[in-house]
């Protein structure tokens, strides 16, 4: 059942991104590339998709919200992963695991419809 609306899941985006990109220096794995660059790629990758998205908070407006929500479900996959496909799950794994299992469950619980500044909701 997907219950939380867009309006909500733009402003869980933008906070995700930013809290995902500075994690590595406010958890003290900065010392460790891969998780520090698979972290502020996600987290600024996030902020700029979001910033396409045809939802209420995007900028641009270009991408379509199921596409959106694909690219979090495929994306917190690979970031839930990344510390064993890219070998420092020795070092640090439980932030990019629990945030990329965030991105697939707010992708599976985020409704598909956008209701815009005009009122009438956007189909999907």
């Amino acid at each position: 059942m997907r219950f939380i609306p867009t309006s909500v899941h733009g402003v869980i985006d933008y906070i995700w991104g930013i809290a995902l990109l500075s994690t590595p220096w406010l958890l003290g794995f900065a010392d460790v590339p891969a998780a520090k660059w698979v972290a502020v790629v996600f987290g600024v990758g996030a902020i700029l998709y979001s910033a396409l998205t045809a939802y209420e908070l995007g900028v641009l407006r270009l991408l379509p919200m199921p596409l959106h929500l694909i690219f979090d479900g495929i994306g917190g996959l690979v970031l839930a992963a990344s510390p064993f496909l890219f070998g420092f799950a020795d070092r640090v794994y439980l932030p990019h695991v629990l945030f990329g299992l965030f991105s697939v469950a707010a992708s599976l619980l985020t409704r598909m419809e956008t209701v815009l500044s005009t009122g009438h909701r956007e189909p999907a």
